[in-house]
């Protein structure tokens, strides 16, 4: 069976990693693989998908973004060359921005068997009026990563099993696996102190990288031997080493950098307690790489990351965007050597129910019901 599986771009995003495991699935099966990028991609998360087996097509040669009509033009144009070209079983989308645009030109091109994956919660749309009719018209399956998000589009939820019975529209819940790139440590972190908080994403308000500084900052001042590690890049990067310096945390801050999916299990393995302050998340899956290294997670008590993290078992949530809900929870950690040792055990377990293997018969499953 031939899959195409379209994105809109392939940078280094939580998506384009999940992308990357549902392509290396499909390919165990001996499926033939095809992404379709439109536009924004990097030549080395390109390479991570073509060293898996599966052929990339980039429609834009430069990674350039069109808009308007000229977006229309440029997406049908490749997106009907592509399908004349390799005449694909299904076609799977994953539904970034455009999302519902693509669905259409494929069923304007006569594609019936369609897969949406949506990778976030419906938060972050005004209106879901597109959604639902994507979902009830266009699409065979309409997938959400937890049922979190699936309940937030449709109020309801339907775990997707291997012996489910297809209608003529579905939506389901099939969860996200843990990134090949990572292993679950065999044995849980004991009695290890908190020296080291980390930061592990985008630093973009929607992810809370503002909000880690002052949270660090009032942690360090009632024990000076804390340190801070950010992994990752983005718009507020200036911002916030202005926050550090008015902090005076600086010289306490390592800054990492973006790094590359293949790096950041050396990265976790320094981290002691994670932050996860996100004003909006799908899934979670830096929780959940983290909390298969062994670290302590304090999130956000939004999205998926409510369904991931079991409160109070395998990690801890705290209010969203309240700094000071944040460093409660952060000085019940560090000065509690129990808890930890309970809540890194537990992390470590809760990561493992997320294996690469149980998400590979789940998809092929899926797909293989629409031959």
């Amino acid at each position: 069976m031939t899959v195409l599986i379209c994105i809109p771009c392939l940078l280094c995003g939580g998506t384009e990693m999940q992308t990357l495991n549902l392509a290396q699935a499909l390919l165990t099966c001996g499926h033939k693989v095809v992404i379709l990028c439109y536009f924004e991609y990097l030549p080395e998360i390109v390479a991570q998908f073509n060293d898996i087996g599966s052929q990339v097509i980039c429609l834009s040669p430069s990674g350039k973004r069109t808009h308007g009509l000229r977006m229309i033009k440029h997406l049908y144009k490749g997106i009907n060359n592509v399908i004349n070209k390799i005449k694909p079983q299904v076609v799977h989308v994953q539904y970034m921005t455009p999302g519902a645009i693509p669905i259409l030109l494929l069923r304007l091109l006569g594609i019936n068997n369609i897969i949406a994956t949506i990778h976030t919660t419906a938060d972050i749309y005004s209106s879901l009026r597109i959604v639902h009719f994507i979902q009830r018209y266009c699409v065979r399956s309409f997938n959400c990563v937890t049922k979190t998000a699936e309940r937030s589009f449709f109020n309801n939820t339907h775990l997707y099993t291997t012996d489910i019975q297809l209608q003529k529209r579905n939506h389901f819940t099939l969860y996200n696996c843990l990134s090949q790139a990572i292993d679950p440590i065999t044995t849980p972190r004991k009695d290890h102190p908190i020296r080291t908080i980390g930061f592990v994403g985008r630093l973009e308000k929607i992810k809370g990288a503002d909000l880690v500084i002052p949270a660090f900052a009032s942690g360090y001042k009632e024990n000076r031997q804390l340190r801070l590690l950010i992994v990752g890049d983005g718009s507020l990067r200036s911002f916030m080493q202005k926050q550090s310096q008015q902090l005076q945390v600086a010289d306490r801050i390592e800054w990492a950098g973006m790094q590359q999916q293949t790096q950041l299990q050396t990265f976790y393995d320094r981290i002691d307690l994670l932050l996860i302050p996100s004003r909006s998340e799908g899934f979670g899956l830096t929780a959940l790489e983290g909390m298969a290294r062994g670290c302590i997670v304090l999130a956000a008590q939004v999205g998926g990351l409510c369904e991931l993290i079991e409160e109070e078992q395998s990690g801890l949530l705290h209010i969203p965007e309240d700094i000071d809900d944040m460093v409660r929870c952060i000085k019940r950690v560090v000065g509690n050597q129990k808890l930890r040792n309970y809540f890194a055990e537990r992390a470590v377990l809760r990561a493992r129910q997320f294996d690469f293997k149980q998400y590979s018969i789940l998809v092929n499953s899926l797909h293989c019901k629409f031959i």
